[in-house]
Protein backbone atom coordinates (compact mmCIF):
# COMPACT_ATOMS: atom_id res chain seq x y z
CA UNK A 1 0.00 0.00 0.00
CA UNK A 2 1.21 3.56 -1.33
CA UNK A 3 2.04 5.87 1.08
CA UNK A 4 -1.00 8.83 2.26
CA UNK A 5 0.94 12.02 1.20
CA UNK A 6 1.04 14.17 3.93
CA UNK A 7 -1.48 16.90 3.87
CA UNK A 8 0.00 20.43 4.53
CA UNK A 9 -1.02 24.27 5.80
CA UNK A 10 -0.98 25.09 2.71
CA UNK A 11 -2.88 22.40 0.77
CA UNK A 12 -5.79 22.57 3.53
CA UNK A 13 -5.86 27.02 2.72
CA UNK A 14 -5.88 26.34 -1.30
CA UNK A 15 -8.82 23.55 -1.01
CA UNK A 16 -10.93 26.24 1.29
CA UNK A 17 -10.32 28.83 -1.00
CA UNK A 18 -11.30 26.84 -4.09
CA UNK A 19 -12.31 23.27 -3.79
CA UNK A 20 -12.91 22.93 -7.59
CA UNK A 21 -9.60 24.77 -8.15
CA UNK A 22 -7.83 21.88 -5.25
CA UNK A 23 -9.07 18.71 -6.92
CA UNK A 24 -8.77 19.45 -10.54
CA UNK A 25 -5.17 20.18 -9.83
CA UNK A 26 -4.63 16.60 -8.09
CA UNK A 27 -7.51 14.70 -10.95
CA UNK A 28 -8.17 14.32 -14.19
CA UNK A 29 -11.27 12.71 -14.82
CA UNK A 30 -11.89 10.37 -18.84
CA UNK A 31 -14.46 12.00 -20.66
CA UNK A 32 -16.77 9.12 -19.68
CA UNK A 33 -16.50 9.95 -16.37
CA UNK A 34 -17.04 13.83 -17.06
CA UNK A 35 -20.73 12.45 -19.33
CA UNK A 36 -21.34 9.87 -16.85
CA UNK A 37 -21.63 13.15 -14.37
CA UNK A 38 -23.74 15.64 -16.72
CA UNK A 39 -25.97 12.59 -17.13
CA UNK A 40 -26.37 11.95 -13.21
CA UNK A 41 -27.12 15.88 -12.87
CA UNK A 42 -29.80 15.36 -15.67
CA UNK A 43 -31.26 11.85 -14.20
CA UNK A 44 -32.00 13.84 -10.77
CA UNK A 45 -33.08 17.11 -12.53
CA UNK A 46 -35.55 14.55 -14.09
CA UNK A 47 -36.13 12.47 -10.39
CA UNK A 48 -37.07 15.41 -8.37
CA UNK A 49 -39.62 16.44 -10.57
CA UNK A 50 -40.78 12.90 -10.01
CA UNK A 51 -40.42 12.81 -6.66
CA UNK A 52 -42.26 16.55 -6.19
CA UNK A 53 -45.63 14.98 -8.02
CA UNK A 54 -45.59 12.41 -5.77
CA UNK A 55 -45.96 14.90 -2.82
CA UNK A 56 -48.62 16.51 -4.86
CA UNK A 57 -50.66 13.43 -5.82
CA UNK A 58 -50.15 12.26 -2.30
CA UNK A 59 -52.15 15.31 -0.42
CA UNK A 60 -48.63 15.43 1.10
CA UNK A 61 -47.73 19.43 -0.06
CA UNK A 62 -48.04 20.69 3.58
CA UNK A 63 -46.57 17.11 5.03
CA UNK A 64 -44.18 20.00 6.62
CA UNK A 65 -46.34 23.18 7.04
CA UNK A 66 -43.19 25.58 7.16
CA UNK A 67 -39.82 25.90 5.75
CA UNK A 68 -36.87 25.73 5.83
CA UNK A 69 -37.63 23.28 9.32
CA UNK A 70 -40.46 21.03 8.88
CA UNK A 71 -41.90 22.44 11.76
CA UNK A 72 -41.50 25.42 14.14
CA UNK A 73 -39.93 23.29 16.86
CA UNK A 74 -38.09 20.72 14.58
CA UNK A 75 -35.74 20.86 11.54
CA UNK A 76 -37.09 17.04 10.52
CA UNK A 77 -40.43 15.41 10.24
CA UNK A 78 -41.92 13.99 13.35
CA UNK A 79 -43.74 10.64 14.00
CA UNK A 80 -46.84 12.54 14.98
CA UNK A 81 -46.98 13.64 11.42
CA UNK A 82 -47.63 10.72 9.53
CA UNK A 83 -46.36 9.46 6.37
CA UNK A 84 -47.30 13.18 4.78
CA UNK A 85 -44.54 14.51 6.69
CA UNK A 86 -42.56 11.45 5.66
CA UNK A 87 -43.22 12.02 2.09
CA UNK A 88 -42.66 15.94 2.12
CA UNK A 89 -39.46 15.66 4.05
CA UNK A 90 -38.29 12.98 1.85
CA UNK A 91 -38.62 15.01 -1.37
CA UNK A 92 -36.89 18.27 0.60
CA UNK A 93 -33.99 15.59 1.62
CA UNK A 94 -33.54 14.38 -2.03
CA UNK A 95 -33.01 18.37 -3.60
CA UNK A 96 -29.12 17.60 -1.25
CA UNK A 97 -28.61 14.71 -3.58
CA UNK A 98 -29.79 16.78 -6.85
CA UNK A 99 -27.24 19.21 -5.14
CA UNK A 100 -24.82 16.39 -4.76
CA UNK A 101 -25.10 15.42 -8.47
CA UNK A 102 -24.78 19.20 -9.36
CA UNK A 103 -21.89 19.68 -7.45
CA UNK A 104 -19.95 16.52 -9.13
CA UNK A 105 -20.81 17.89 -12.56
CA UNK A 106 -19.15 20.73 -12.15
CA UNK A 107 -16.26 19.45 -10.43
CA UNK A 108 -15.49 16.31 -13.00
CA UNK A 109 -16.17 19.55 -15.83
CA UNK A 110 -13.72 21.76 -13.60
CA UNK A 111 -10.66 19.03 -13.77
CA UNK A 112 -11.51 18.06 -17.67
CA UNK A 113 -8.25 18.52 -19.51
CA UNK A 114 -8.09 20.49 -20.97
CA UNK A 115 -10.45 22.98 -19.15
CA UNK A 116 -13.60 23.48 -20.38
CA UNK A 117 -15.26 26.56 -19.54
CA UNK A 118 -18.23 26.17 -21.42
CA UNK A 119 -18.68 22.96 -19.48
CA UNK A 120 -17.86 24.71 -15.75
CA UNK A 121 -20.32 27.58 -16.64
CA UNK A 122 -23.07 24.78 -17.27
CA UNK A 123 -22.72 23.45 -14.43
CA UNK A 124 -22.79 26.42 -12.20
CA UNK A 125 -26.08 27.39 -14.04
CA UNK A 126 -27.66 24.39 -12.80
CA UNK A 127 -26.35 25.04 -9.44
CA UNK A 128 -27.74 28.77 -9.32
CA UNK A 129 -31.04 26.97 -10.25
CA UNK A 130 -31.77 24.30 -8.25
CA UNK A 131 -30.71 26.99 -5.24
CA UNK A 132 -33.19 29.20 -7.19
CA UNK A 133 -35.92 26.41 -6.94
CA UNK A 134 -35.07 25.68 -3.32
CA UNK A 135 -36.31 29.13 -2.01
CA UNK A 136 -39.41 29.17 -4.58
CA UNK A 137 -40.22 25.62 -2.84
CA UNK A 138 -40.23 27.26 0.35
CA UNK A 139 -42.44 29.84 -0.73
CA UNK A 140 -44.64 27.74 -2.04
CA UNK A 141 -45.02 25.91 1.60
CA UNK A 142 -44.92 29.34 3.02
CA UNK A 143 -47.67 30.67 0.74
CA UNK A 144 -50.09 27.50 1.04
CA UNK A 145 -49.40 25.73 -1.96
CA UNK A 146 -50.61 28.62 -3.82
CA UNK A 147 -51.13 27.40 -7.46
CA UNK A 148 -49.18 30.22 -9.03
CA UNK A 149 -45.88 29.59 -7.05
CA UNK A 150 -46.36 25.80 -7.88
CA UNK A 151 -46.86 26.44 -11.60
CA UNK A 152 -43.71 28.65 -11.27
CA UNK A 153 -41.86 25.99 -9.51
CA UNK A 154 -42.36 23.32 -12.18
CA UNK A 155 -41.29 25.85 -14.42
CA UNK A 156 -38.16 26.79 -13.38
CA UNK A 157 -37.56 22.98 -12.57
CA UNK A 158 -37.77 22.53 -16.74
CA UNK A 159 -35.25 25.23 -16.97
CA UNK A 160 -33.15 22.75 -14.86
CA UNK A 161 -33.39 19.93 -17.27
CA UNK A 162 -32.95 21.94 -20.39
CA UNK A 163 -29.04 23.17 -18.72
CA UNK A 164 -28.92 19.86 -17.71
CA UNK A 165 -29.72 17.92 -21.23
CA UNK A 166 -27.05 20.66 -22.86
CA UNK A 167 -24.35 19.99 -20.39
CA UNK A 168 -24.92 16.13 -21.06
CA UNK A 169 -24.66 17.10 -24.67
CA UNK A 170 -22.20 18.95 -24.66
CA UNK A 171 -19.65 16.74 -22.57
CA UNK A 172 -19.90 14.58 -25.90
CA UNK A 173 -19.10 17.35 -28.03
CA UNK A 174 -15.41 19.32 -28.52
CA UNK A 175 -15.34 22.78 -28.05
CA UNK A 176 -14.95 23.90 -31.51
CA UNK A 177 -17.35 26.37 -33.19
CA UNK A 178 -20.50 24.70 -34.24
CA UNK A 179 -20.94 23.57 -37.92
CA UNK A 180 -25.08 23.16 -38.96
CA UNK A 181 -25.99 20.18 -40.66
CA UNK A 182 -29.07 21.68 -41.79
CA UNK A 183 -30.49 24.60 -43.46
CA UNK A 184 -32.07 27.77 -42.20
CA UNK A 185 -35.59 26.83 -43.01
CA UNK A 186 -35.27 23.50 -41.37
CA UNK A 187 -33.76 25.74 -38.59
CA UNK A 188 -36.21 27.60 -38.52
CA UNK A 189 -39.10 24.97 -37.81
CA UNK A 190 -37.26 23.10 -35.25
CA UNK A 191 -37.48 26.50 -33.35
CA UNK A 192 -40.86 26.86 -33.83
CA UNK A 193 -41.06 23.32 -32.48
CA UNK A 194 -39.59 24.26 -29.18
CA UNK A 195 -41.80 27.45 -29.05
CA UNK A 196 -44.29 24.93 -29.06
CA UNK A 197 -43.72 22.48 -26.72
CA UNK A 198 -42.58 25.35 -24.61
CA UNK A 199 -46.40 26.91 -24.76
CA UNK A 200 -47.20 23.28 -24.02
CA UNK A 201 -45.48 22.51 -20.77
CA UNK A 202 -46.67 26.05 -19.27
CA UNK A 203 -50.66 25.28 -20.18
CA UNK A 204 -49.83 22.01 -18.83
CA UNK A 205 -48.88 24.03 -15.43
CA UNK A 206 -52.06 25.50 -15.65
CA UNK A 207 -54.56 22.27 -16.06
CA UNK A 208 -52.60 21.27 -13.05
CA UNK A 209 -53.25 24.65 -11.38
CA UNK A 210 -56.87 24.40 -12.40
CA UNK A 211 -57.19 20.64 -11.52
CA UNK A 212 -58.25 18.75 -8.66
CA UNK A 213 -54.84 17.53 -6.98
CA UNK A 214 -53.99 20.43 -5.32
CA UNK A 215 -51.44 18.82 -3.39
CA UNK A 216 -53.13 18.93 0.17
CA UNK A 217 -55.69 17.34 1.91
CA UNK A 218 -57.59 20.39 3.24
CA UNK A 219 -58.67 22.74 0.66
CA UNK A 220 -56.17 24.81 -1.53
CA UNK A 221 -57.35 27.39 -4.11
CA UNK A 222 -57.37 26.75 -7.78
CA UNK A 223 -56.47 28.98 -10.65
CA UNK A 224 -59.82 30.62 -11.67
CA UNK A 225 -59.80 29.48 -15.29
CA UNK A 226 -62.35 26.37 -16.59
CA UNK A 227 -60.20 23.34 -16.40
CA UNK A 228 -62.12 21.27 -19.04
CA UNK A 229 -61.60 24.28 -21.28
CA UNK A 230 -57.99 24.45 -20.61
CA UNK A 231 -57.61 20.98 -21.04
CA UNK A 232 -58.86 20.99 -24.23
CA UNK A 233 -55.90 23.48 -25.24
CA UNK A 234 -53.85 21.99 -23.61
CA UNK A 235 -54.56 18.55 -26.34
CA UNK A 236 -54.50 20.96 -29.26
CA UNK A 237 -51.43 22.00 -28.47
CA UNK A 238 -50.39 18.49 -27.98
CA UNK A 239 -51.35 17.61 -31.27
CA UNK A 240 -49.88 20.86 -32.98
CA UNK A 241 -46.25 19.36 -31.40
CA UNK A 242 -46.74 16.13 -33.02
CA UNK A 243 -48.43 17.94 -36.41
CA UNK A 244 -44.91 19.64 -36.40
CA UNK A 245 -42.71 16.87 -35.07
CA UNK A 246 -43.95 14.28 -37.83
CA UNK A 247 -43.50 17.47 -40.57
CA UNK A 248 -40.19 17.84 -39.25
CA UNK A 249 -39.30 14.27 -39.94
CA UNK A 250 -40.96 14.34 -43.48
CA UNK A 251 -38.55 17.65 -44.44
CA UNK A 252 -35.44 15.83 -42.72
CA UNK A 253 -35.83 12.78 -45.02
CA UNK A 254 -36.87 15.30 -48.29
CA UNK A 255 -33.63 16.98 -47.53
CA UNK A 256 -31.21 13.58 -46.84
CA UNK A 257 -30.68 14.94 -43.99
CA UNK A 258 -27.40 13.33 -41.79
CA UNK A 259 -29.15 10.77 -39.39
CA UNK A 260 -28.56 12.34 -35.77
CA UNK A 261 -31.77 14.38 -36.77
CA UNK A 262 -33.72 11.87 -38.17
CA UNK A 263 -33.01 9.63 -34.99
CA UNK A 264 -33.80 12.60 -32.14
CA UNK A 265 -36.82 13.61 -34.39
CA UNK A 266 -37.92 9.62 -34.43
CA UNK A 267 -37.46 9.44 -30.53
CA UNK A 268 -39.60 12.47 -30.08
CA UNK A 269 -42.10 11.34 -32.24
CA UNK A 270 -42.34 8.27 -30.37
CA UNK A 271 -42.55 10.02 -26.84
CA UNK A 272 -44.94 12.36 -27.88
CA UNK A 273 -47.34 9.35 -28.91
CA UNK A 274 -46.65 7.53 -25.41
CA UNK A 275 -47.23 10.79 -23.18
CA UNK A 276 -50.26 11.48 -25.36
CA UNK A 277 -52.04 7.76 -24.65
CA UNK A 278 -51.49 9.02 -21.06
CA UNK A 279 -52.80 12.02 -21.34
CA UNK A 280 -56.15 10.80 -22.70
CA UNK A 281 -56.37 7.86 -20.69
CA UNK A 282 -56.08 9.77 -17.68
CA UNK A 283 -58.43 12.37 -18.89
CA UNK A 284 -61.38 10.07 -19.49
CA UNK A 285 -60.41 8.07 -15.97
CA UNK A 286 -60.89 11.26 -13.98
CA UNK A 287 -57.15 12.01 -13.24
CA UNK A 288 -55.93 8.69 -11.20
CA UNK A 289 -52.68 9.74 -9.47
CA UNK A 290 -50.86 7.03 -10.80
CA UNK A 291 -51.51 8.20 -14.28
CA UNK A 292 -50.66 12.00 -13.61
CA UNK A 293 -47.50 11.34 -12.15
CA UNK A 294 -46.50 9.62 -15.41
CA UNK A 295 -47.75 12.17 -17.08
CA UNK A 296 -45.60 14.72 -15.37
CA UNK A 297 -42.67 11.95 -16.13
CA UNK A 298 -43.37 11.97 -19.61
CA UNK A 299 -43.57 15.49 -19.79
CA UNK A 300 -39.68 15.72 -18.74
CA UNK A 301 -39.14 13.43 -21.44
CA UNK A 302 -40.86 15.14 -24.14
CA UNK A 303 -39.23 18.31 -22.83
CA UNK A 304 -35.33 16.57 -23.23
CA UNK A 305 -36.50 14.91 -26.68
CA UNK A 306 -37.28 18.12 -27.98
CA UNK A 307 -33.95 19.91 -27.05
CA UNK A 308 -32.16 17.07 -28.17
CA UNK A 309 -33.53 17.31 -31.61
CA UNK A 310 -32.87 21.18 -31.66
CA UNK A 311 -29.02 19.63 -30.37
CA UNK A 312 -28.79 17.53 -33.18
CA UNK A 313 -29.14 20.34 -36.02
CA UNK A 314 -25.36 21.00 -35.72
CA UNK A 315 -22.34 19.53 -34.67
CA UNK A 316 -19.06 20.83 -33.36
CA UNK A 317 -15.80 18.54 -34.93
CA UNK A 318 -13.32 16.71 -32.69
CA UNK A 319 -10.39 19.15 -32.07
CA UNK A 320 -6.78 17.03 -32.68
CA UNK A 321 -4.15 18.42 -30.72
CA UNK A 322 -0.70 17.99 -32.80
CA UNK A 323 2.16 16.74 -29.44
CA UNK A 324 5.29 17.14 -30.69
CA UNK A 325 7.57 14.17 -30.50
CA UNK A 326 10.06 14.51 -27.89
CA UNK A 327 13.73 15.78 -29.25
CA UNK A 328 16.85 12.98 -29.56
CA UNK A 329 18.34 14.65 -26.48
CA UNK A 330 15.21 14.70 -24.51
CA UNK A 331 14.90 10.85 -25.32
CA UNK A 332 18.69 10.34 -24.61
CA UNK A 333 18.39 12.00 -21.26
CA UNK A 334 15.39 9.85 -20.36
CA UNK A 335 17.29 7.16 -21.06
Amino acid sequence: MGRVPKVTRADATAFVRNPAVFIADRWTPTPRTVQRAALAALVMSVLIVVTGGAVRLTGSGLGCPTWPKCTNDSLTATSAMGVHGAIEFGNRMLTYVLCAAVGWAIIAARSHKPWRRDLTRLGWAQFWVVMGNAVLGGIVVLVGLNPYTVAAHFLLTSALIAVATVMWQRTRESSAAPRPLVGKAVRQLVWFLVAATVLLIAVGTVVTGAGPHAGDSSDVERMPVNWENVSKLHAVLAWIVVTLTFALWFVLKAVDSPKSPLHRTRDLFLVLLAQGVIGYVQYFTDLPEVLVGAHMLGSCLVWIATLRVLLSLRERPEVTVDVPEPSEEAVATRA
